[in-house]
């Protein structure tokens, strides 16, 4: 199928002069990803790795997926809003609509809520323009019902956007999204029509499923490849960058990895080179200081 081409933009990149607030080295953004799959779908793969036979419904992957909608979310809040950190969470469409509550607590304790498409089988790739449009009304309206406040930043399942995906945003009023991970640094698209939208990366390399459920490695060794990115690589070159610290909340929800949140947190707030910020605040940073793109 021929994607849908974008239309006329062009994108400004961040150039050399570049700087986070207060000369910071290194921009962390800690996402909680508040996630479900619509009514009737379960994720395609659970904990075990392997997969049923087409046809059937995977009790024990929705089993496991919904774990984070009844416990883990609330223990990486606890977490964050221990540490004094204000994290951006993912949430799906479909859990603002089920659990209206949760998600107003989100915004009661000062955390920015990202737009995450209806559920993680809903995907733009496969989406026709007025299936988009349709979904990122549907997925805003079930957020403003739940919390009274607008999402200005989407992530679609996976980063993974359509060729349309950016300009349907930035026509819907969003800021920012992060359906990208081509910088490590913010840009901003700019169409011709005088729409315009924030890209943010989401940066992979702190991102519990790929680092467990791909790879098998243990919470631990997580911790120690975020001390390592922020030790080495001011070593080997001191330029600024942005870091996602990415939780699922039914993966490192749980308590063999949720106190990698913790920890993570504490190493980053105990350093002097980290500006610790929400997606929305590098949006209005960026916005802000549009003279250092181009």
């Amino acid at each position: 199928m021929s994607p849908a081409p974008s239309p006329p933009h062009r994108v400004l990149r961040a150039g050399p002069d570049f700087r986070w607030p207060g000369n910071k080295r290194v921009a962390i953004v800690f996402n909680i990803a508040f996630e479900a799959w619509s009514d009737g779908v379960a994720p395609p793969i659970g904990p075990m790795g392997n997969v049923l036979k087409p046809g059937y419904f995977d009790t024990n992957a929705h089993s496991w997926a919904s774990y984070g909608a009844v416990r883990g979310v609330q223990r990486l809040l606890r977490i964050a809003d221990s540490n004094g950190i204000r994290a951006s969470v993912m949430t799906s469409g479909v859990l603002a609509a089920r659990q209206p509550e949760t998600v107003a607590g989100f915004v009661r304790g000062g955390h920015e809520v990202i737009g995450h498409s209806w559920g993680m089988d809903v995907i733009h790739l496969y989406l026709d323009e007025a299936g988009e449009r349709a979904n990122i009304d549907k997925n805003t309206r079930a957020i403003l019902n739940a919390c009274g406040e607008r999402p200005t930043g989407w992530i679609s399942p996976r980063g993974t956007g359509s060729f349309l995906s950016t300009f349907l945003l930035a026509q819907a009023g969003y800021a920012h999204h992060g359906d990208c991970n081509d910088d490590d640094l913010p840009a901003i698209t700019q169409f011709d029509s005088g729409a315009r939208i924030v890209n943010i990366p989401l940066t992979m390399d702190i991102n519990d499923l790929p680092h467990s459920n791909r790879y098998g490695n243990t919470p631990g060794t997580l911790v120690e490849a975020f001390r390592e990115e922020l030790d080495q690589s001011a070593i080997a070159d001191p330029a600024p960058f942005m870091l996602d610290v990415t939780a699922h909340c039914h993966a490192y929800g749980r308590p063999n990895g949720a106190w990698t949140f913790d920890a993570m947190m504490k190493i980053a707030k105990a350093r002097g080179d980290c500006w610790i910020a929400t997606r929305r605040e590098i949006a209005d940073y960026t916005l802000a200081n549009t003279g250092m793109f181009a």
